[in-house]
């Protein structure tokens, strides 16, 4: 079997999907993405084209291995979501040509549904309450929050408060039972992060994600030992080594690699391993499309330290593949039931997809202070 064509497609409202064509007449799926920089990856793709076409595809780690490893500059987000696109649909080749789902040939079944969290959303208290208890009406055991933009280095005490007041609500309207993560985005200094954190922790927060930006690892770390709460992170971070040092140093609780953006199924499945050898959890980022979510159900369902997969919860629902996939994702008391389809256990509704087509220049909201001076998104 060899490889005989790279389609993309760029889909609405912001995702790339990739289609991998082989001579058997078999078709791989994945979604490689940087969101806002779809254009780019969908340069880097074609760059990585001239060395697929003509291979067998079913020799995934090997040609994960060439790609990243055979030019001279290596990571970044840009290279690695465009590796991690391909492998998503060569393991979707490959389960197609063995007829087994790729979880079985990654270890096998270790849990028979997957445990769903959703975004939570709300321009007021109010509004987020609403939709904190309308999360829990729909069946969702937990859910996850965000702070207000923009955050200065050190904020003020009435900003401190108000993240509070939202936290406290829902906790109050939602009871003990249900999750509650916070977002912080990478948006907020250590400094700041510290304090929020311990305003944070009467209210028992399930996880803080990205209390500060990635880069600086010695940070991470005192803002974990800084606190009760789990720090989360990874969805910024790309491949195992990317990882390493954050893992090793413990910095974080639960590991968050994006499947889409670290690497691809095999190597999410390698952090998540890492994690586990330091006792922590793997909770994978998705706020992307079906294709990205039927991955990261593949990685979920034979990884014994998952504990919890995001999605984006739209209102149209078109993240569980409504209007893109023939038969998609259903959440029930917020939970999938393991795919059980071969390879990633979907079936694209080419007719549908071909009208949510676009032009694929999305691009990034950008944040500015009160002074004009650049904020972190």
């Amino acid at each position: 079997m060899k490889i005989t064509k790279l389609e993309l497609i760029h889909v609405r409202p912001r995702w790339l999907f990739l289609k991998v064509h082989t001579d058997e007449g078999l078709v791989g799926y994945g979604e490689p993405i940087v969101e806002g920089r779809a254009k780019t990856v969908e340069t880097a793709i074609h760059e990585l084209e001239s060395y697929l076409i003509g291979e067998d595809p079913l020799k995934i780690e090997h040609h994960w291995q060439a790609m990243y490893r055979g030019a001279f500059y290596r990571g970044g987000p840009i290279l690695v979501s465009a590796i991690s696109g391909i492998e998503q649909a060569l393991w979707d080749i490959k389960g197609k040509f063995y007829n087994m789902p790729v979880y079985e040939m990654l270890g096998g079944v270790c849990r028979n549904k997957i445990r769903m969290y959703a975004h939570c959303h709300g321009n007021t208290v109010e509004d987020s309450v609403r939709t904190a208890l309308r999360r829990k009406e729909q069946g969702f055991t937990a859910i996850k929050i965000g702070l207000d933009a923009p955050v200065q280095i050190v904020d003020n005490l009435a900003y401190l408060e108000r993240q509070v007041e939202r936290l406290a609500s829902i906790r109050k309207a939602v009871g003990k039972e249900m999750d509650i993560a916070i977002d912080f985005h990478g948006r907020v200094s250590p400094a700041m992060a510290i304090r929020l954190a311990a305003a944070f922790e009467p209210y028992y927060p399930m996880f803080i994600e990205e209390p500060c930006l990635p880069e600086n690892v010695d940070q991470m770390v005192k803002i974990s030992q800084s606190t009760t709460i789990p720090i989360a992170t990874g969805e910024r971070l790309f491949t195992k080594w990317g990882f390493r040092e954050l893992i090793e140093k413990g910095a974080v609780a639960i590991v968050q690699p994006d499947l889409c953006h670290a690497g691809g199924i095999f190597e999410s499945k390698k952090i998540a391993a890492m994690a586990e050898s330091h006792y922590g959890a793997v909770a994978p980022h998705n706020p992307l499309g079906p294709i990205s979510l039927a991955a990261c159900l593949q990685l979920d369902t034979c990884t014994p330290n998952f504990l919890i997969q995001e999605h984006p919860t739209i209102d149209d629902q078109s993240d569980l593949g409504v209007g893109f996939l023939k038969k998609p994702f259903q959440i029930e008391n917020g939970y999938i039931q393991i795919p059980e389809g071969p390879g990633l256990g979907i079936e694209i509704d080419e007719e549908a997809l071909k009208e949510k087509q676009y032009e694929g220049n999305w691009d990034t909201p950008r944040l500015y202070h009160e002074d004009g001076s650049v904020a972190d998104w």
